[in-house]
């Protein structure tokens, strides 16, 4: 199966006095990873939010398995679990890498659905073509 990755350094502004990562950061780091995702796969979405596209975010998890600490190399990967309609469900894995190799940390689990704005409210609509060209990568 096909992932797509996103690299990230772990900072100080991302970790608690306790010193390690507060957890609402693994969430943050999803919606990074699924922004990027469409950046680098299907830059005409973002264009489309201009003209009333929204994807909203229904429901969201995390699964903590490891902490993390600032200067932390980790890679969030993402993967399609299912389109249904016009909702895409999104699975991510956490990994630390190490000098010994990646080590799982955390996963989690994202179900966002495509709605258009018309006015004070938003309706669903199917998930455009070059969004669903492009998530077909990552089955």
């Amino acid at each position: 199966m096909k992932c797509y990755e996103y690299h990230h350094i772990v900072s100080f502004e991302e970790t608690n006095l306790v010193g390690n990562v507060y957890y609402a950061n693994y969430v943050r780091w999803q919606g990074r990873c699924r922004e990027m995702f469409l950046k680098d796969n299907a830059p005409d979405i973002i264009t489309e939010f201009a003209k009333g596209l929204a994807l909203v975010t229904v429901s969201v998890s995390c699964d903590y398995l490891s902490e993390l600490f600032a200067f932390d190399q980790v890679i969030i990967r993402m993967t399609l679990a299912e389109v249904k309609q016009n909702r895409i469900t999104m699975l991510f894995e956490y990994l630390r890498v190490t000098e010994q190799g990646e080590e799982l940390v955390a996963k989690g689990k994202q179900e966002a659905a495509c709605m258009k704005r018309q006015g004070e409210k938003t309706v669903p609509i199917p998930i455009p073509e070059s969004l669903k060209k492009a998530l077909e990568k990552y089955q």
